[in-house]
């Protein structure tokens, strides 16, 4: 088997038949297998996908395991050289799985491969980033970003002026489509499954780096990715974030890396802050009042926050906005 595609889907049914017809459309020169790690949907979507394509294999979880969890229960099963780990919101355009897949062929030297990710309308959606740093990130907190433009030093959490046309080395590929040679992936134990939500992938390309490979960007390969919608608890998602950026810290930069790592997230939420503050005299609309009341949480809760307490025990300050799921086991730095 040449390529596993392995599609997380938890109440996906209005996205995940797209998805599955653009794959076959799309891909005919190789073999490939697809299997979907179902997180408990309660919309139908495990029958009708059984139905539609009866030769996708259904992995049902029977809960909500997360991005970690739900997507290691397919990689499990998969049997192919290359595994894909695709969202189930995506479009896979013009042969772009062949390409990507022929590509890697001819790049031994890499673990994990990236391509063009898109907007609905066309547009780039900055899929690839840096590998993160503290330094990165309080760049981006201030609104530094285009200092990367003057030199490589300043780059931060994104490659300022950088359009996806050119190949490139990059530190992370978004876990919305990037391709992993199997055995690899196997090797590194899948994604770690201490990350519930968010910097699943960014963990996971920090690992295939340390293990002595490299990640490619490949922008022969365009896909459209529609975006998750599920956005009805905006301040409960971002604490969540926050949470597994203080675990990837932790867990790449040490206890001095999650403590450094709190000071700039509290100077970059006072900052934008106070600007939406002041914009708020002129421009008191219901969209700022939220957008101020969500910085207000985070910042109590930062301000509050002991991070190796957190990272280490699970202790964190109570804010009203319970995490998405009960703190993991102890993190090890590496």
């Amino acid at each position: 088997m040449k390529l596993s595609i392995v599609i997380i889907c938890w109440n996906d049914s209005e996205v995940i038949q797209n998805c599955l017809e653009s794959i076959y459309r799309e891909t005919s020169s190789i073999e490939f297998e697809v299997i979907v790690a179902d997180n408990g949907s309660t919309d139908g979507s495990p029958g009708h996908i059984r139905r539609s394509f009866p030769s996708v294999r259904v992995v049902e979880n029977n809960a909500n395991l997360g991005f970690s969890r739900g997507n290691n229960s397919g990689i499990r099963v998969a049997q192919g050289e290359y595994i894909l780990i695709l969202n189930p919101d995506t479009i896979i355009l013009d042969r772009a799985l062949e390409k990507l897949v022929a590509f890697a062929d001819e790049h031994p030297e890499a673990g994990a491969f990236g391509c063009r990710v898109l907007n609905e309308d066309g547009s780039f959606q900055d899929p690839a980033r840096p590998t993160p740093t503290v330094s990165g990130r309080l760049i981006a907190a201030l609104y530094l970003r285009w200092l990367g433009r003057i030199s490589e030093r300043f780059v931060s959490d994104l490659y300022p002026g950088w359009d996806g046309l050119s190949e490139r080395y990059v530190g992370s590929q978004s876990g919305c489509c990037i391709l992993l040679r199997g055995d690899l992936l196997k090797r590194l134990g899948g994604f770690d499954e201490r990350f519930f939500y968010h910097c699943e992938e960014t963990d996971l390309c920090l690992r295939v780096w340390k293990a002595g490979s490299v990640v490619l960007f490949y922008p022969g390969a365009e896909i459209i990715h529609k975006g998750w919608q599920g956005r009805q608890f905006p301040i409960r998602f971002m604490l969540e974030t926050y949470r597994s950026n203080y675990r990837l810290f932790y867990k790449h930069y040490g206890r001095s890396g999650a403590i450094r790592i709190r000071c700039v997230y509290l100077a970059g939420l006072l900052f934008r802050y106070s600007g939406f503050r002041l914009l708020s005299l002129f421009h008191n609309t219901e969209a700022m009042r939220h957008r101020l009341k969500t910085y207000r949480v985070a910042l109590w809760w930062h301000y509050r926050l002991d991070p190796i307490r957190f990272v280490e025990a699970g202790i964190e300050p109570e804010t009203g906005y319970d995490p998405l799921a009960s703190a993991p086991q102890l993190f090890q730095t590496s």
